[in-house]
C-alpha cells in the first residue's frame, strides 16, 4: 500500500475496516503506477487516488459498497469509447483490487509500517486472483527473511516465498503468478533512496524540502555547525556537522550509499566543492550535481582533472546543477534540480512533453 497506509492506521488499530483500492496492473500510458492507492475511512473521508481523478468516483462508490458489505473485486478501466463513460483518457488500461482491510484480514499491517519507517525492504502480497474468490485481498507480507501470514497452501507459500522475493530485491511492484489460476499482487517498499545535500545556505534547504517531495531520504551536512542544524532544516532526516569530502568518503566506505544515492554540492566554497567532488566522482552514484555558473563549471572541471579525475567520471557530473527552466529563487532552483535527478532517475530526456512522441 501507498503512504496512504498512515491514515488508515488509526483506523485500523481501533479495529475498524477500511476499504481500500490499490492499482495492481498496468498496461499501456497510465496516469498511476502499480501499487498507487485509495482508501475510504470509517469517517467518509478519502486518501488517496489510483487515477488522478478520471475513474475516482467510480472506485469511490465500489469502496462503499465493500463498506456496506460487498466481496473483495477487481475492476478494470480503460479508454472509453463512450465520451460520458467512465475511463481513461490517456489510453492505458490499469486493473484496480477493491477490498477491505482490517485487522483479521490484514494482521501485520503494523509490521509493514514500522519496516517503513527503519527503511527495511518489506512487500505487501495481496491476492489478486484465486478460484476462491473469498480470498481476494488476503495479505501476506513478504521480507528478506520469512513471510508473515499465509495464502493457506504449503505449495503457494513456497512458490510466493521464491518468486516474491526476487520482486523485493527488484524493488518494483508488479503482479505475479503463482498457478494457473492463483495471482498477487507484490506491493513492494525498498528503502528510501538517500539523497547527500552538502551545503547549509537558503538553496540547500529549498533542495532538502523538494527531494523530501520526491521520497528521498535526506542528510544536510555541513562544516559550519552554525548552518548545519535541524532548526534550519527541518524536513532532513539527519543534519551533520562534517567536512564534506570526509561525510561522504565515511558513507561510502560504510556502504550507505548506492546506484540510487544522490549527491548534491552546493556549498558555494571552491576547496570545499573541489574535495567532495572529487570524492563522488570517484564512487558509483546515480547522480552528482554541482551548483556554479558556466564559468565555475569550466574552472571545476579544470581543477577536477589536475586531481585525476578522467573524462568518463567529469562526464557524470551535472553541472551547472538542474534544467535549464531559468530558476532564480532557491524554491524555483530546487525544482530545476528536483526535476533533473528525476529525469536522470528515469532516464528521460528532461524535454517539454509537447516536444516527444
Amino acid at each position: 500500500m501507498s503512504d496512504v497506509t498512515a491514515d488508515m492506521l488509526a483506523d485500523w488499530r481501533a479495529g475498524a475496516e477500511i476499504a481500500v483500492a490499490t492499482v495492481v496492473r498496468t498496461s499501456g500510458r497510465t496516469p498511476c503506477p502499480p501499487g498507487t492507492t485509495m482508501a475510504l475511512l470509517p469517517d467518509g473521508s478519502v486518501s488517496g487516488s489510483v487515477s488522478g481523478g478520471c475513474v475516482e468516483a467510480d472506485v469511490l462508490a465500489c469502496l462503499r459498497d465493500v463498506l456496506d458489505g460487498a466481496p473483495a473485486s477487481v475492476r478494470r478501466y480503460g479508454l472509453a469509447e463512450d465520451v460520458l463513460a467512465v475511463g481513461l483518457p490517456c489510453g492505458g488500461t490499469i486493473d484496480v483490487l477493491v477490498s477491505a482491510v482490517s485487522r483479521d484480514r490484514t494482521p501485520h499491517l503494523e509490521t509493514v509500517v514500522a519496516d517503513r519507517a527503519a527503511d527495511r525492504p518489506v512487500a505487501a502480497a495481496t491476492v489478486v486472483a484465486h478460484p476462491d474468490t473469498a480470498r481476494l485481498g488476503e495479505t501476506v507480507v513478504v521480507r528478506s527473511a520469512d513471510l508473515l501470514g499465509s495464502l493457506g497452501s504449503t505449495e503457494l507459500d513456497r512458490a510466493l516465498r521464491d518468486k516474491a522475493k526476487r520482486v523485493l530485491d527488484a524493488g518494483r511492484s508488479t503482479a505475479i503468478d503463482l498457478t494457473d489460476a492463483v495471482s498477487v499482487f507484490v506491493d513492494v517498499h525498498p528503502p528510501r533512496p538517500r539523497m547527500l545535500v552538502y551545503g547549509g545556505a537558503a538553496v540547500a534547504a529549498a533542495v532538502t524540502r523538494q527531494a523530501t517531495l520526491l521520497g528521498f531520504r535526506v542528510t544536510v551536512c555541513d562544516h559550519r555547525a552554525e548552518f548545519a542544524t535541524q532548526r534550519r532544516f527541518p524536513e532532513a532526516d539527519e543534519v551533520v556537522v562534517a567536512t564534506p569530502a570526509d561525510h561522504l568518503a565515511a558513507e561510502i566506505d560504510a556502504g550507505r550509499v548506492d546506484r540510487r544515492t544522490a549527491v548534491c554540492s552546493l556549498t558555494h566554497d571552491v576547496r570545499t566543492d573541489i574535495d567532495l567532488l572529487e570524492v563522488a566522482l570517484h564512487a558509483d552514484l546515480g547522480y552528482v550535481g554541482a551548483i556554479g555558473s558556466r564559468r565555475v563549471h569550466d574552472d571545476r572541471v579544470r581543477r577536477l582533472r589536475a586531481r585525476g579525475v578522467t573524462a568518463p567520471q567529469l562526464a557524470t557530473l551535472r553541472s551547472p546543477i538542474g534544467l535549464d527552466i531559468g530558476a532564480q529563487t532557491p524554491a524555483e532552483i530546487a525544482v530545476a534540480v528536483g526535476a533533473e535527478i528525476t529525469a536522470v532517475r528515469q532516464a528521460a530526456s528532461g524535454l517539454p512533453l509537447s516536444h516527444s512522441a
